[in-house]
């Protein structure tokens, strides 16, 4: 199969336009979006609205990272600590410095680390939802509305693989991000460096996929199992957008490994 794939983009040439290029992967998920050197390569409904799951927590970082200071304090609250699905299980009144809940948020995808920076920059939830989707509106995500800050399966909280993509380069200009999604475990802790948190990567491409640097998995009932994944070697790099996808992990290392022939091939 690898094979045939290979000989039909030899075919179809490297100097063809993205819009000409054959969908190879037609099967793999309910909607992707794979881009080459920031142009789309492939895609498959990737303006369809759809569950982004955790892959909300990119909204969440951004706004964390362009409003927010990496040394500030932040206060674990009640609603935080009361969080449901992936946790660290912190405890209300417990404090951290804003760029270890943001690691917390990447790594693990831990929804009360997440509810923590919504709290600490927003005020509530409900404040910090309406600043996601006013930045939203601005980077021209016309396909994503959020209802919460972490991912919940909820009515009208959805995006597409086009909008996350954009919302993908957008985390992206910050250089801190993909150093910290690179890292496949991490240690946190309290600011009076009582407690402390091992953080592992839910990411299995890291350590794994040669040139592989994050961004964000994601995975609830109703929106399957999602991938945001960023990978460079050399000077070229691939980004890959899974909503729904079936065999997560072998079928992205697959699409990165076709994203790569190809540029080699094209030049």
């Amino acid at each position: 199969m690898r094979a045939l794939l290979l000989i039909g983009l030899w075919l179809w040439g490297g100097s063809a336009c993205a819009a000409a290029q054959p969908d190879p992967f037609p099967q793999v998920a309910a909607a992707y979006l794979v881009e080459l050197d920031g142009k789309p390569l492939w895609a498959r409904q990737p303006d369809r609205r759809l569950p982004q799951a955790s892959l909300t927590k990119l909204m969440t970082v951004l706004l964390a990272l362009e409003q927010g200071r990496m040394d500030d304090v932040v206060t674990i609250g009640n609603s935080a600590a009361r969080e449901t699905g992936s946790l660290l299980h912190l405890k209300a009144g417990q404090q951290f410095r804003l760029h270890d809940l943001l690691a917390a948020a990447m790594l693990p995808s831990a929804n009360d680390a997440c509810h923590a920076l919504a709290d600490h920059l927003a005020g509530n939830q409900a404040a910090f939802v309406a600043r996601m989707n006013r930045r939203a509106a601005l980077l021209g995500l016309h396909d994503t509305h959020f209802v919460n800050a972490c991912g919940h399966d909820s009515p009208g909280h959805y995006s597409s693989a086009h909008d996350l993509a954009l919302l993908a380069h957008a985390v992206l200009h910050h250089p801190a991000v993909p150093d910290l999604s690179a890292q496949a475990h991490l240690t946190i802790s309290t600011v009076d460096g009582n407690t402390h948190f091992q953080l592992d990567n839910k990411n299995a491409l890291i350590g794994r996929y040669p040139g592989a640097l994050g961004l964000k998995t994601g995975y609830t009932l109703q929106a399957g199992k999602c991938l945001v994944a960023y990978a460079k070697r050399d000077t070229h790099e691939v980004l890959l957008v899974m909503l729904h996808g079936k065999d997560r992990w072998w079928d992205s290392a697959d699409m990165l490994d076709l994203a790569f022939d190809h540029a080699r091939i094209a030049h």
